[in-house]
């Protein structure tokens, strides 16, 4: 009897502190919702943030901010930081896949040196290299384009996704591309169709990483770039946040906005990671 109490009173203290950690993670968003859903104004102070005057008012200004002249403004901020994500994504992808596959399963000169090189990059942030990056990229002449974030954010995720990549190719046995080989496939089928497979949860992971630190940047976007039509939501956040003013109804829709792609690549990225577990490439 004391024995089922006493199991009772922990499973009870157990779930009061996760109803805690979940009201202390999820009450800010209450906050953002709140302000999103209240019209004009500056927040007040309550105890249970509820909009005062539920409306869409909000969300309606920032994403119908448009010009006569360069049209739909909000919807080439969102074009750009879709195509600058996705476009580092994809560079991601393509050079540091085959770069982390040769450094797992081959033996070149200079390999653990390139190894301790790509790691040093790792050290130091990016916004210790902003003015290095503005001139290089003003003497290349794409300053103010959508073509040096996606260069400078590719040389940050490169070296990660080479990290990921490699660890993943290092769990994968040597004996399935072997065995793909002995039985007429060329080293780079086997690549493609036995190893490329089982690292597909890795593949998931580095592409959401990599997605998600190029949408989310602001320091070096709002260094590069000038032109309203060029930049990027984080970029258009801190607009509404000014020294002597401050919308806090359009930062928080906007927030919300910034966050929807995000929140539906990293369901649509969990479906296939978990397929990727579960489908292996050897049945016992």
């Amino acid at each position: 009897m004391k024995r089922e109490r006493g199991s009772l009173l922990a499973s009870f203290a157990s779930h009061v502190v996760l109803l805690a950690a979940v009201a202390f993670a999820v009450y800010p968003l209450f906050w953002v919702v709140s302000l999103a859903l209240t019209a004009g104004g500056a927040p007040q102070a309550q105890i249970i943030p509820l909009p005062t005057h539920p409306s869409l008012a909000n969300f309606h200004a920032v994403v119908g901010h448009a010009d006569a002249e360069r049209g739909w403004i909000f919807g080439m901020q969102l074009f750009n930081s879709l195509a600058i994500a996705a476009a580092t994504t994809v560079a991601a992808l393509a050079i540091a896949t085959p770069a982390a596959y040769a450094m797992s399963r081959f033996d070149f000169v200079g390999k653990k040196g390139s190894m301790a090189a790509l790691l040093a990059t790792q050290m130091f942030p990016g916004v210790a290299a902003a003015i290095p990056l503005y001139l290089l990229l003003n003497a290349m002449d794409i300053l103010d384009t959508r073509s040096d974030l996606v260069l400078v954010y590719a040389t940050t995720a490169v070296p990660f996704a080479i990290f990921q990549m490699r660890g993943a190719f290092d769990a994968i046995p040597r004996d399935l591309a072997e065995a793909a080989m002995v039985h007429g496939a060329t080293r780079f089928g086997a690549f493609v169709r036995v190893v490329l497979p089982a690292a597909r949860p890795a593949m998931a992971v580095t592409a959401l990483f990599a997605f998600m630190t190029a949408w989310n940047e602001f320091i070096l976007a709002a260094t590069f770039l000038s032109r309203e039509e060029v930049f990027t939501l984080p970029v258009v956040l801190q607009r509404f946040v000014g020294e002597h003013d401050a919308h806090w109804g359009y930062f928080a829709a906007g927030a919300i906005i910034v966050s929807i792609p995000v929140m539906a690549l990293f369901y649509w990225l969990q479906r296939h990671l978990v397929g990727g577990l579960t489908s292996g490439s050897v049945k016992g």
